[in-house]
């Protein structure tokens, strides 16, 4: 899987606790998707775009715009994947009619309901330029489109930088 890195610094006028001013990063992540409730792990991208960011102390979010597609946190690993699969098959099943469907045409009422239910975005604090993350705890982006496409991933960070 081929990422890309694309880097807008800026910095707002707000002063933080001690003084200096908060400072926001933000990187965008591509990736490729085969759809159908595709899981990505994201972890080591987030990582690198934080530790990349010089930030110490303050909070990552994790956004991935679009209405079929959503992100969350798991233990990445074949068997639990395979379950998060098969539970948003049980949840939202693709072979029942949707209205959506119905209006446009294109199948994916199923995607947008799963999307819907797992959320656009997740938010991690992270502390001496670490986020904190449960040992088995990864970021996961999952495509729950019928088709094939390119995501792109926002990651927003906030925080001071390190002393």
């Amino acid at each position: 899987m081929r990422w890309e890195y694309l880097r807008d610094r800026t910095r707002s006028g707000r002063a933080g606790e001690r003084g200096e001013a908060m400072a926001v990063v933000v990187e965008r992540l591509r990736l490729k998707s085969r759809g159908n409730a595709q899981v990505h792990d994201i972890t080591a991208q987030v990582e690198h775009a934080l530790d990349s960011s010089g930030l110490g102390e303050g909070v990552v979010t994790v956004f991935v715009p679009g209405s079929t597609a959503g992100v969350t946190t798991i233990e990445y690993e074949p068997g639990l994947v395979a379950d998060l699969q098969r539970s948003f098959e049980s949840l939202a099943p693709q072979n029942i009619p949707y209205a959506h469907d119905a209006r446009w045409g294109d199948g994916n009422g199923h995607s947008h309901v799963r999307a819907a239910l797992m959320g656009p975005s997740l938010s991690v604090p992270f502390s001496e330029g670490r986020m904190i993350l449960g040992t088995w705890q990864q970021i996961v982006v999952v495509d729950f489109d019928n088709r094939a496409r390119r995501r792109e991933v926002v990651v927003q960070i906030m925080g001071e930088d390190r002393s």
